[in-house]
């Protein structure tokens, strides 16, 4: 995504999410717009740069791949100030979701299962996916059926407000199962 330009053994790199500002700009032509959204019209990049500097703010190229490239008007700082604002008002808002993972065996007993369940029900409230594994070891794997089973009860058990993204599958030694809660959607 940078450009790599090397002079006098020094690496320069010019990131490509940075708009060209003031001088940096070598179009011939340009379309120049004011921070109000009002049009200038189309200039040369010196006739364009004076007026940013007699309205004491910056030029800032925002659409280079238009014909002729477009540049605004704007005190540049400010702007980066309130973008970077939006970006964290942003990020507070996103929501990871992780996934969790809850290891069965073939020879499970009843109460080891209902804390697994239980165990799952929790993440699955607090809006994690979940990954549901049973590792077939030795002579097991001549009986994926019964991880298979095990997998459907532990689906079952786990209600109806849980979505099993991906049903129970072999891969490997592995029989591998995701859910998530339907509400998530």
């Amino acid at each position: 995504m940078c450009s790599h330009f090397y002079f006098f053994r020094e690496v320069f790199y010019i990131s490509k999410d940075i708009p060209q500002l003031n001088g940096e700009i070598k179009d011939k032509e340009l379309r120049v717009i004011t921070a109000d959204g009002e049009q200038l019209g189309i200039m040369s990049a010196k006739e364009a740069l004076n007026e940013a500097q007699k309205r004491g703010q910056d030029l800032v190229k925002i659409a280079p791949q238009a014909k002729p490239p477009v540049v605004k008007i704007m005190d540049y700082s400010k702007y980066r100030y309130e973008q970077a604002k939006r970006d964290k008002e942003n990020r507070k808002k996103q929501k990871t979701v992780d996934t969790k993972e809850i290891r069965l065996s073939l020879n499970i007993d009843v109460g080891d299962f209902n804390t697994k369940v239980n165990q799952a029900k929790k993440f699955i409230a607090k809006g994690d996916k979940l990954k549901v594994s049973i590792r077939l070891r030795g002579r097991e794997m001549a009986h994926p059926e019964l991880g298979t089973a095990i997998m459907e009860r532990f689906a079952q058990a786990l209600g109806e407000d849980i979505n099993v993204d991906k049903a129970p599958k072999l891969e490997g030694r592995q029989i591998l199962m995701f859910a998530s809660s339907k509400t998530s959607k």
